[in-house]
């Protein structure tokens, strides 16, 4: 009979995307990089404030019927930059990834410059965003060269 310690939280899927290890208090910020509003018709689990052994507390994000491209984990990293995910295929891990910043972002996250050029609607170019520190994390604009924290980034 399971006890109440050894229960799951959160009850485990089939396929799909776990995002564990996420700064307690930042899986929302997760779903919004992600692009999920909860009406898109599959299975999202959000457990906030989870007792961890590595790092006290911690978030986790299940994603049913969902598989993160490594693009879509490069963003994760500007709000969870300790984040697993984990790819699940019939109720086993299939691949496990680190959260990493790359070197750019190339048309995944506009700049917060409205006046720049790369948010010109008639202009054919592809907003870029460089990580010049990956620790802090500092990214900056490759068009208009502003300096950018991740809490101003625009999801394109």
């Amino acid at each position: 009979m399971a006890t109440e310690e050894t229960q799951l939280l959160i009850r485990r899927i089939k396929d799909g995307t776990v995002i564990d290890h996420i700064t307690a208090g930042a899986s929302l910020k997760v779903l919004e990089i992600l692009g999920i509003k909860g009406n898109e018709g599959q299975i999202v689990s959000v457990a906030m404030n989870v007792p961890s052994s590595k790092i006290e507390k911690k978030d986790v994000v299940k994603v049913a019927n969902r598989f993160l491209k490594s693009e879509e984990t490069d963003k994760l990293a500007l709000v969870a930059r300790e984040a697993t995910v984990n790819i699940i295929r019939n109720y086993r891990v299939s691949e496990k990834r680190k959260v990493e910043l790359p070197d750019s972002f190339v048309g995944l996250l506009r700049c917060p410059n409205p006046t720049c050029i790369s948010n010109m609607k008639n202009e054919p170019i592809v907003p870029t965003i460089d990580v010049i520190d990956k620790k802090t994390p500092l990214l900056k604009c490759r068009f208009c060269q502003r300096l950018i924290s991740p809490d101003e980034t625009v999801i394109v």
